[in-house]
């Protein structure tokens, strides 16, 4: 009898009303959220097309790397120092192949300070490529200095781009940062993939907030209908 209760034709309205209201707000939180997710992916679209900046607009010396300089373009001019002082940095990944990454300090033109530049991707160990032996100019996309990993071994290899190693390695003051080269630096090697922009939660937060709020509301609906129903029930079998 207690089963049948909640299906008497009384309350065959409410049901179809929390069917109605139910998908409806539903709905409403689907729709925000794919807003959300809209405004994240174009949030990185733009910020992957945004034009480069010379490095020192961007990023000064002696500041530390903060979200500000995290996947900015910019234009690097200097000179990459001697061939011996590169090493590879290995557990690379590109086009589904393992590899390992060339990484060069580049001397920033107009003071002592170097960027340790990714001059490309390379699937095996060959000979260190020669550095250019003029000054150079290269497009960029800035990066932080990677965690633990392998230290550096005889064969010039790394295992992350692990900046206080290197620091100590070359013996010069270097950025707290890296630079990935998105233009030709002589290595004779394929370009390392970009990277995906970061793009930070709180980007579209107004949409993601209505998302949530519409959902509340659909947990609001079936609160009521639940005790609406209990209530008519309780009525109904104690009549």
């Amino acid at each position: 009898m207690g089963l049948r209760a909640w299906f008497r034709p009384q309350l065959i309205g409410l049901h179809l009303l929390l069917v109605v209201a139910v998908t409806g707000c539903v709905a409403g939180g689907v729709w925000q959220f794919g807003s959300y997710e809209g405004q994240q992916s174009q949030e990185r679209v733009e910020r992957a097309a945004m034009d480069p900046v010379p490095l020192d607009e961007a990023w000064q010396r002696g500041e530390p790397f903060t979200t500000d300089q995290d996947h900015r373009r910019v234009v690097v001019e200097g000179r990459f120092t001697t061939t011996d002082e590169q090493v590879w940095v290995s557990g690379r990944f590109q086009d589904d192949t393992s590899g390992f990454w060339l990484l060069a300090p580049l001397v920033v033109a107009g003071g002592d300070d170097a960027i340790m530049v990714v001059r490309g991707f390379s699937p095996d160990l060959v000979d260190l490529p020669p550095v250019p032996a003029q000054p150079t100019s290269l497009t960029a996309i800035l990066r932080p200095g990677e965690g633990d990993g392998a230290a550096l071994d005889d064969n010039r290899v790394i295992g992350s781009v692990r900046l206080p190693a290197l620091l100590n390695e070359l013996g010069r003051p270097l950025y707290p940062g890296y630079a990935l080269a998105t233009s030709d630096t002589g290595a004779g090697l394929a370009l390392a993939e970009e990277p995906t922009p970061d793009v930070s939660w709180t980007v579209g937060l107004t949409n993601l907030a209505y998302a949530l709020q519409w959902w509340a509301f659909a947990l609001f609906a079936v609160f009521m209908w639940w005790r609406m129903c209990r209530d008519q029930v309780a009525t109904s079998l104690e009549s």
